[in-house]
């Protein structure tokens, strides 16, 4: 059935065409339903140099090719249609744009005979539209992870998310108010990764989109306000056998319920964290979260060290039960795409060369690193977790040379211009030296 004829069927009337950039931008084109034929075969035109793509005007146009597997009917607007798309220039697809990066690392899974599984945990804050402060002026406790009066408080959005969620078959199974006030969390169940990062995608402009109906500004910023817990993206990770459907990351006879290649899929991670962090943790902001002092309720939810632990989460990876293991480093900025090949490239690295996590270790990260002699910590800001990705092989070969290269020369432009900002901060403090 073409996707004219399924529009026809479902009463959709416009589908937004979208792809996403090296920065995690949703980019559109809202095509009528008579012409998406025409478009599922040339594909939407864009200028690729308009968005955090690393093209110049110089380039031809960028054909966003539409995947007709991603189709999502808009639960608050049934008469348009949501299409994740694929980046193509010159009859080629665009190396470096993320959803193609995605595939790629896929596609070469797919050849081992082998399938990635991801859950993700989106946290998002609720704001003033302004954005200068959270919705709910009552939502002020000291300690308000799961306060259920502020949970009830804003029920009508958060249902509404929920029934949209149940709706589209994403089978969700909770709602919370999270650790910092104003903040919230939707969990869904994982999926295969390349759907659930076009889950996560869309899931965001849902968000943002219902928030604004009910009077109210969403953002999944890392670290929008200093005094609160930052926005994570906690990430579920295991893989699986394509023939047999058998997890191939449980052991029922392990004490944590994992297999060796679980282990060394750890072991991959911890290698590569630094460069891993520059493509997770993505922003300059994102440092103030995963380098935040602990905050008043307790702790920020967020690693500091590269370490693994057990059902215990001061650390960077967590295993909080068989057969899957928990990414705490990934933030509310990453991009959905570029984090889940990240991820498993350097996972994959971890099983081919062997990989030796090591010991996990049973402390409290937050208080206790200083004990352990040798244990790495996460870079302090962007720069330096750059400079980390641009010398690490792992993740420079595995997602490749275009990629590597656009993405450290936007990136890098990003640190600059932040570097060339005097805040308020500094010129308080030297502006009489």
């Amino acid at each position: 059935m073409s996707l004219r004829q399924k529009a026809e069927e479902l009463g959709i009337r416009y589908f937004l065409v979208s792809y996403s950039d090296l920065f995690g931008t949703s980019r559109a084109k809202l095509v009528p339903a008579q012409a998406i034929d025409d478009i599922c075969e040339t594909g939407a035109s864009f200028a690729g140099f308009a968005t955090w793509l690393d093209m110049t005007p110089a380039d031809p146009d960028v054909f966003a090719a539409p995947d007709p597997n991603s189709l999502i009917q808009l639960p608050w607007k049934p008469e348009v249609g949501w299409l994740a798309a694929d980046p193509w220039m010159n009859r080629q697809p665009v190396a470096h744009a993320p959803r193609n990066v995605l595939k790629a690392s896929l596609a070469r899974l797919a050849e081992r005979g082998q399938e990635l599984r991801t859950g993700v945990e989106c946290e998002f804050f609720l704001l003033t539209p302004d954005g200068q402060a959270i919705a709910d002026p009552r939502d002020e406790q000291v300690k308000p992870c799961y306060d259920q009066q502020a949970l009830m408080r804003r029920f009508d959005l958060i249902a509404e998310i929920c029934d949209s969620l149940i709706q589209l078959g994403w089978e969700p199974y909770q709602n919370d108010h999270e650790d910092a006030n104003g903040q919230f969390e939707i969990n869904w169940k994982y999926a295969e990764a390349l759907q659930t990062a076009d889950r996560q995608t869309f899931f965001k402009y849902m968000v943002k989109t219902l928030a604004e109906k009910h009077g109210m500004r969403a953002t999944f910023m890392p670290k929008p306000f200093s005094r609160l817990t930052g926005n994570g993206c906690h990430t579920h990770i295991s893989l699986w056998d394509r023939k047999s459907g058998k997890n191939l990351f449980a052991n029922s006879a392990d004490v944590d319920g994992l297999s060796s290649m679980a282990y060394a899929f750890i072991g991959g991670m911890l290698h590569s964290a630094e460069a891993l962090s520059a493509i997770v943790t993505p922003t300059v902001n994102s440092f103030r979260r995963i380098n935040a002092p602990v905050t008043s309720s307790g702790a920020t939810w967020s690693p500091n060290t590269i370490s693994y632990a057990g059902n215990n989460r001061t650390h960077m990876i967590r295993i909080p039960g068989g057969g899957r293991i928990e990414l705490r480093l990934s933030d509310g900025a990453a991009s959905p795409y570029l984090s889940a090949a990240a991820i498993l490239e350097t996972g994959l690295d971890g099983i081919d060369e062997k990989r030796d996590p090591g010991p996990r270790l049973e402390i409290n990260a937050y208080q206790d690193r200083s004990k352990l002699e040798g244990l790495r910590h996460l870079p302090d800001n962007l720069f330096d977790a750059l400079r980390a990705l641009e010398t690490n092989t792992v993740l420079t070969t595995r997602l490749g040379a275009e990629f590597t290269r656009s993405y450290l020369k936007l990136k890098r432009a990003e640190w600059r211009d932040y570097s060339s900002h005097v805040s308020t901060w500094e010129f308080a403090r030297t502006i009489d030296c």
